[in-house]
């Protein structure tokens, strides 16, 4: 399946991005958003519905699906979009009610066309571990202990897969990974750098695990999407990693103490007026805006 996202902006062929089953003639797109903080947009700003507080689900109309839908509406396609992604939410919660939200599962119908999908961070306990760096260390065993939950978060996935091929089956299904949200190296010199890269606060060899845990969970995620394709999943996966440990092109550079232009949220979040914790080690707006190029370019090669 060729052009896909171009078929799609087009309005000549619909089926091709949706799954190969949809009308060509189908005259608009039914697109679900799936996930957590990732996917909610966490520390993109411009949060709807009142969602941006403490605790809240922090939906963000910067996030990738956000903006993706955006396109297509400017390219004069009808989208209808749900978005009950939430920040905070695992594999489980996707399936029962979470932060008084009904269960995301049951926003996906059997006319649904497009899932956007990012989860399994907090499967392996992504925010402690962060939090873990900051105030102590998390060199060592920290990080084994959560590379230990790789294995049961790569089954929770493809069950969570198989799940919504079930309720949504003509759906194309997104899943995208989480990046490496430090450098594993030194800080970049002579740059402005945001405070979380200051001297002892999460040093080299944290720096050095997490990157590890990057890598695996992307890896993961990928193989966990590639293996619901044998169950009749039409899933692909987008990821800011070229190759294990590399990034592509447009992320490479833009990891927190490698530029003074992140992709991520640093302690920059924990300013008067922003969104505090939640937001640190997340896609910032032009993050995001990066991953729906990577998304759009995945579906179109």
């Amino acid at each position: 399946m060729r052009k896909l996202w171009a078929a799609v902006v087009a309005g000549v062929a619909v089926s091709m991005l949706v799954a190969p089953q949809a009308s060509a003639t189908s005259s608009s797109v039914n697109v679900v958003a799936l996930g957590d903080s990732s996917a909610s947009g966490t520390g993109a700003g411009d949060y709807l519905d009142g969602t941006g507080t403490p605790g809240g689900c922090w939906r963000s109309a910067n996030s990738y699906s956000a903006d993706l839908v955006a396109q297509l509406r400017a390219s004069g396609r009808t989208v209808n979009f749900t978005n009950v992604t939430c920040s905070g939410a695992a594999v489980p919660d996707l399936g029962q009610q979470f932060k008084g939200q009904p269960p995301q599962l049951d926003s996906l119908k059997k006319d649904t066309n497009v899932v956007f999908l990012t989860v399994g961070g907090n499967d392996i306990g992504l925010a402690e571990y962060a939090g873990l760096c900051v105030q102590a260390d998390c060199a060592g065993a920290p990080t084994d202990a959560v590379l230990q939950r790789m294995d049961a978060l790569g089954k929770s996935m493809v069950g969570l897969l198989s799940e919504i091929g079930k309720r949504s089956p003509q759906a194309k299904v997104i899943v995208t990974g989480y990046g490496r949200q430090m450098t594993p190296g030194e800080n970049a010199p002579n740059v402005p750098l945001d405070p979380i890269c200051g001297p002892g606060i999460i040093t080299t060899p944290e720096r050095q695990d997490g990157a590890k845990i990057a890598t695996k969970l992307d890896a993961t995620l990928r193989l966990a999407t590639g293996a619901s394709r044998w169950r009749g999943v039409h899933s692909v996966y987008v990821s800011q990693f070229a190759k294990p440990g590399e990034l592509t092109p447009e992320f490479t550079g833009h990891s927190l103490c490698e530029a003074n232009v992140p992709y991520y949220r640093g302690f920059d979040a924990l300013a008067p007026g922003q969104e505090g914790p939640e937001a640190v080690l997340h896609l910032n707006k032009p993050g995001h805006a990066t991953l729906a190029i990577l998304i759009k370019r995945k579906l179109t090669a």
